[in-house]
């Protein structure tokens, strides 16, 4: 955010910088003095143009337009448009700016003089005896009609050193051509940032929905991974079973994996493959003879990191669903950690007279979104089931 408004901040500086130094590019061109540049940035008809502009600007960017145009009040919007440009005709920046800062130069060829006292005839006689004139004789009836100050050039008058702004009669086109493109920009502007910030609250809503999504998630799969490893136990303590305490320690290591490290969304694969350990422990106490259990693991770990339990759900799946104390089953699993990836395989055996389970199970459904939402395009899972074995394949980019 802090960037955002850094950068924000030095592009409306540079704008304002080429705003300010065109003017001054344009008026310099017709001068070869090189101090006309800082005449006229001391200039207040300058300060006049320039700020009347960055007035406009932020005052219609910055409250118009989120007032009046966002909240769908075009003809306030309107009328108030009309009222600035208004105050533009008044105030005739450009035409200020232009009159009061180039100098006056007068056409050769009328006759008149650039500056200086009007033309006098060597034959007139001046009242006070001007030294103009020195051999010129005085006269006693004060100066001739053409030399009344009446007569004069409205130009040559003394200034009453009074600033007049606008000139009537006139219409500063260029200024209110200025004012249209600086509204234009102003609604530009803040119709750029409203859409910005929309895609930024858009972004951050779709960010904490995926968030709560992964929480509610996983808050399903823990009480139904420890539900299921209960009932083991159980079944241990009912056929009086020397292994019930071990079965216990080993829940109690799972439990403290479930406890303390799944509330994070990222854990190390080494402890999610020690919680696999313990699990298929746990799981071995109570296979019988008939069942064959294959459990692979090739690779280096490091520091690599998963989602928690998201591959627990599935060695589950397969001692639920592929443990017979009465047929012969098989059970087989592969965990592979290769450069960047880790490779997941899991299969057992399908009991054709097993009656089907009267509660679905959750798990396998919310690991496939939770791999949606934390891998997109970067893991692969493929579930297959065929008359006698279901297989599970799963890769996933880290």
């Amino acid at each position: 955010m802090t960037r955002s408004k850094a950068t924000n901040f030095f592009i409306h500086a540079a704008g304002w910088l080429v705003f300010f130094g065109f003017p001054l590019l344009f008026m310099n061109r017709t001068q070869q003095n090189s101090s006309f540049t800082f005449t006229v940035i001391l200039s207040p008809y300058y300060w006049l143009f320039c700020l009347t502009y960055i007035f406009m600007f932020y005052f219609n960017a910055w409250y118009l337009v989120p007032r009046f145009v966002f909240g769908k009040k075009y003809i306030w919007y309107g009328l108030i448009v009309l009222l600035l440009s208004g105050c533009v005709y008044f105030l005739q920046p450009f035409d200020n700016l232009l009159g009061h800062n180039l100098p006056k130069n007068k056409n050769k060829q009328s006759g008149i003089p650039v500056t200086g006292q009007p033309n006098i005839d060597p034959q007139l006689i001046t009242a006070t005896g001007d030294s103009t004139a020195p051999n010129q004789p005085s006269m006693p009836f004060g100066p001739l009609p053409h030399e009344d100050l009446r007569m004069q050039d409205p130009s040559l008058k003394p200034s009453s050193r009074i600033i007049f702004i606008h000139q009537s009669g006139n219409i500063d086109m260029v200024a209110l051509f200025i004012f249209i493109i600086v509204m234009g920009l102003g609604i530009a502007v803040s119709t750029v940032q409203k859409w910005q910030l929309t895609e930024q609250m858009v972004i951050r809503a779709e960010s904490e929905k995926a968030h709560a999504e992964l929480s509610f998630l996983k808050a399903q799969i823990n009480p139904h991974f420890l539900f299921n490893t209960l009932n083991n136990i159980y079944a241990l303590s009912v056929t009086d079973s020397k292994h019930t305490s071990e079965s216990i320690m080993k829940l109690s290591n799972i439990m403290r994996y479930v406890t303390d490290e799944v509330t994070e969304d990222f854990v190390l694969l080494k402890d999610e493959i020690d919680c696999i350990n313990d699990y298929i422990d746990l799981q071995k106490l109570r296979m019988g003879k008939k069942t064959t259990l294959k459990f692979n693991f090739s690779g280096e770990i490091g520091q690599q990191k998963v989602p928690p339990l998201i591959l627990m759900t599935f060695i589950e799946n397969v001692f639920k669903h592929g443990v017979s104390m009465h047929e012969p089953s098989m059970i087989r699993i592969n965990l592979s950690v290769i450069a960047g990836k880790i490779l997941f395989e899991c299969e057992n055996t399908i009991f054709e007279n097993r009656a089907t389970a009267s509660r679905k199970g959750i798990g396998i459904i919310n690991t496939r979104q939770r791999l949606q939402h934390i891998y997109p395009g970067k893991h692969r899972l493929n579930i297959n089931s065929t008359n006698v074995l279901y297989r599970v394949e799963l890769e996933i980019d880290t």
